[in-house]
């Protein structure tokens, strides 16, 4: 029986990072035990209630002109004070596929995610420069990390 809810907001505009998106979603529910269900919605289609329904989150974006994508940023900007009171302290954690350094996007995401008083489980995960097949496997690692957290009840 499912009592725990690990929410996935990515967005995911290419195969590389639908290739992202889909690693996590399926490491994360290989992970989780039967108290967690794993969710993934694309950041337009996450409303206020899927963030109040989860117990943790995981955000993904791409790097787009130094910042993060405009369909994160517009998930954000719907949910962000619908779920400030009720969400603090939730446990995130964040992977940004970025082309250049993801300097920016880091930055904004880590000031936003500071303003709704989520937890950091740990350091965003930057994928930077040229695609590598490496950038799955660190994915899938934080998803069975989040999953396996949520369920042993230590996150």
């Amino acid at each position: 029986m499912t009592n725990k809810t690990l929410l996935i907001v990515a967005h995911a505009p290419s195969d590389n990072t639908r290739h992202l998106a889909e690693s996590t979603l399926t490491a994360a529910r290989q992970a989780a035990g039967d108290t967690v269900e794993v969710v993934y919605k694309p950041p337009l289609e996450t409303k206020p209630a899927d963030v109040l329904a989860a117990d943790a989150i995981i955000l993904g974006t791409t790097e787009n002109l130094g910042y993060m994508s405009g369909a994160l940023k517009d998930f954000f900007d719907r949910c962000y004070y619908p779920v400030l009171e009720e969400k603090q302290g939730m446990p995130c954690a964040a992977y940004i596929r970025a082309g250049q350094d993801g300097t920016g996007t880091l930055r904004a995401i880590q000031s936003i995610v500071t303003g709704l008083r989520w937890s950091w489980v740990q350091e965003p995960l930057v994928l930077k420069g040229e695609w590598d097949v490496g950038f799955v496997e660190q994915v899938e690692e934080l998803g069975k990390f989040m999953a396996a957290g949520l369920d042993a009840g230590i996150i």
